[in-house]
């Protein structure tokens, strides 16, 4: 296995350097960090925690490991992981990935230094799958949250992404909308890919044709899902109605259309997956599909406390409902 020291040599830095990379522990420069994370990937280091099979008891502490700024809505679903550790006696720690692989990997290895008992973890875009290598390499117990994967192996909790936005595709072409539009999140993202199946899906089920046109990226963030909404309405044929796959587009659709003097619920249908807080409070108030994160955050506690009191049970990926909130962004009641 490989050591702290043959990163080291690898990389051309001293043992300190590589350990203040590794478990975050003090600043270094860029280009350095950037050599020692490249040494660390080409050596296979994994750090220096103490291995499961031999650990006699553990530090009641469970890392948490998620971006911060990818989804609002992390600070709800972060209370109610601590509010079920809590009641069982454990402690949180939580590290920032900033949903980049590089911050994801060097936060993991931060809570293992700390010797958490086990990990629930938001995979980072492009990234997840080395990270999760690692920790079953460890026999690390570890439950995924809203961004899940394809794999077996490994616990997972996630809202229902296709059926709840094949939902809200139906309402709209219920209401007449024959050329839906849809801004969709970050490619390489589990989550983007099973809202777009959602909208295949729900076109399907209405009988109406998939135009490649009508589907544009929004890169899950507000400023480039405007640009997309203009590229929409720009179409020969523009679309009647968009679903924002996620709220920071919702936001940036919204703005787009003030911009433009685009009415909303009367020129263009506007539906979001993701609640928003101020749903209610934009004229006229937005539809919505809510995610369960509350119970999403419950439901990886629990989770992963069974995990760590029984890791030879078997692996289990909970989808959970969602909620539509009918507003009039759709048009209804316009």
């Amino acid at each position: 296995m490989a050591t702290m020291k043959d990163v080291a040599d690898l990389a051309g830095v001293s043992i300190t350097t590589v350990s203040h990379v590794v478990n975050s522990t003090r600043s270094v420069a860029p280009e350095t960090r950037a050599r020692v994370l490249d040494a660390v990937e080409r050596t296979g280091y994994t750090g220096d925690a103490v291995p499961r099979t031999v650990s006699t008891s553990g530090t009641r502490t469970v890392g948490v490991a998620i971006s911060l700024v990818a989804n609002p809505y992390f600070g709800e679903l972060l209370t109610a992981i601590e509010h079920e550790l809590s009641r069982s006696g454990y402690t949180l720690l939580l590290v920032d990935t900033h949903d980049q692989p590089s911050a994801e990997q060097a936060a993991v290895r931060t809570l293992r230094s700390r010797k958490v008992d086990g990990l629930i973890l938001t995979p980072s875009q492009g990234g997840g799958a080395s990270t999760l290598a690692e920790l079953r390499q460890l026999k690390m117990p570890v439950v995924l949250v809203d961004r899940l994967t394809t794999a077996q192996d490994v616990d997972q909790v996630g809202p229902e992404n296709i059926y709840a936005t094949a939902g809200l595709v139906r309402h709209l072409a219920s209401l007449g909308h024959r050329r839906i539009g849809m801004i969709s999140g970050a490619e390489g993202l589990a989550t983007s890919t099973e809202r777009v199946l959602g909208y295949q899906l729900g076109l399907s089920r209405e009988k109406l044709p998939l135009d490649p046109e009508l589907v544009l990226c929004g890169e899950s963030a507000a400023a480039p899902a405007a640009a997309a909404l203009g590229r929409l309405l720009a179409l020969p044929s523009p679309p009647t109605a968009v679903v924002a796959a996620n709220n920071s587009m919702l936001s940036g659709v919204l703005h787009e259309c003030r911009q433009r003097g685009v009415r909303v619920g009367r020129d263009l249908a506007v539906v979001g997956y993701d609640e928003v807080e101020w749903a209610d409070l934009v004229d006229p108030p937005v539809t919505t599909v809510a995610q369960p994160i509350a119970a999403m955050g419950r439901t990886a506690a629990r989770m992963l406390l069974d995990r760590i009191a029984d890791p030879t049970r078997k692996h289990f990926t909970a989808r959970l409902p969602t909620t539509l909130r009918h507003r009039s962004s759709c048009g209804c009641g316009l």
